[in-house]
């Protein structure tokens, strides 16, 4: 008779494909059955990818040939992406979703929340890409802990660089550092374009836009070059900034883009000496905006040191400190945006037509 952990042994040389832990550690294996001349191996996997489902089936069922006994892979999978989300074009077919993340103003961490959003999803098994749209201010590479290094260019195309699992590209990446970008509309709309257009990126369950500030060209630029699955607005307590955020969902509702809800940045700072949270900003003041536009909170996020530090560093906090309070609730808002993005493609859209910006 074979014993489980004979079995768990063996699947956790699986590889989950695109990374370096295995399908144990990822959790995906979600029931073992032992029969006697048999063996019934049960997977839930975040990636629509039949290639990926293929994979996985051969090499489990080849690795357990050793045991001697029959085995069955069945092997649970989202429902692959619909044709269109908001009204654009897919010039990327080979990625599953496009979150763009955005900020009706500059300051209020949205940089910071894209590039843990995005580390947060890849600790979950999804393969993410990260592509720095704010060509004013590209934060990305140094976030990362790419500041100079070169990308490889391959002819006209050019390879994303490979980050804490993930694959990054910034306009930050492809000029001068410390350079002025100064450009005009039509400039901004043709550098995004071609950059969507002249990466070389890899099968993708989701891609993350670090957006600038505001509700500019490039946002239309990139509504209208891709689907975009979902958007995410960044906004701190202080009602000067949720004016700001008012705008930034109204836009989104304008391009037909489903909002997958709120990060409330700033929210709280939690002392490092003693671990005790204080509003010194304020908290939960988005709630009226989020009732509004019928949306949810993804999470708060407190002021910690080491969220500086990580992004200065190219170590962010879900990389240098995964266990810490912030990096837990990091990983409960990419749980809410995966599922909200499932939601989606399952149910073909959120319409906000009937919606109505108030001004609080």
């Amino acid at each position: 008779m074979i014993e489980r952990n004979e079995v768990d042994t063996i699947l956790n040389q699986v590889l989950y494909p695109g990374f370096t832990k295995s399908i144990v550690a990822f959790k995906f294996v979600t029931d073992i059955v032992i029969e006697e001349n048999s063996l019934t191996i049960t997977l839930d996997i975040p990636s629509a990818s039949e290639q990926i489902k293929n994979q996985l089936t051969d090499e489990i069922v080849k690795r357990l040939l050793v045991l001697g006994s029959e085995t069955v892979v069945t092997i649970h999978q989202p429902k692959p992406l619909r044709d269109t989300s908001s009204n654009g074009k897919n010039v990327l077919p080979n990625i599953q979703n496009f979150v763009m993340v955005s900020s009706g103003k500059g300051g209020v961490g949205k940089s910071t929340t894209t590039v843990n959003l995005a580390i947060a999803l890849a600790q979950q098994g999804k393969r993410v890409g990260l592509l720095d749209v704010d060509v004013y201010g590209p934060n990305i590479p140094r976030m990362m802990g790419i500041e100079g290094e070169q990308p490889v260019f391959l002819g006209q195309n050019i390879k994303p660089i490979m980050a804490h699992d993930i694959q990054v590209m910034s306009i930050g990446s492809l000029v001068e550092r410390g350079a002025s970008l100064i450009w005009k509309g039509a400039m901004v709309t043709q550098a995004i374009e071609q950059m969507l257009e002249d990466i070389l990126w890899d099968k993708l369950d989701v891609i993350l836009f670090d957006m600038p500030p505001g509700t500019g060209d490039a946002q239309l630029a990139l509504a209208q070059s891709l689907p975009v699955t979902a958007g995410v607005c960044v906004t701190t307590p202080q009602k000067v900034a949720l004016d700001d955020t008012i705008r930034s969902m109204d836009m989104f509702k304008s391009l037909k883009v489903p909002i997958a809800g709120v990060v409330e940045n700033m929210s709280g700072f939690i002392c490092p000496e003693t671990g005790k949270e204080y509003n010194i900003f304020g908290k939960g003041t988005t709630q009226p905006l989020i009732d509004n536009f019928q949306t949810q909170l993804l999470g708060e996020v407190p002021i910690e040191p080491a969220i500086r530090e990580g992004g200065d560093e190219g170590m962010p906090i879900t990389v240098l400190a995964p266990n810490c309070e912030t990096s837990k609730r990091y990983q409960e808002m990419a749980t809410k945006l995966w599922d909200y993005l499932l939601e989606v493609n399952e149910d073909g859209g959120v319409s906000n037509e009937e919606i109505q910006p108030t001004i609080f």
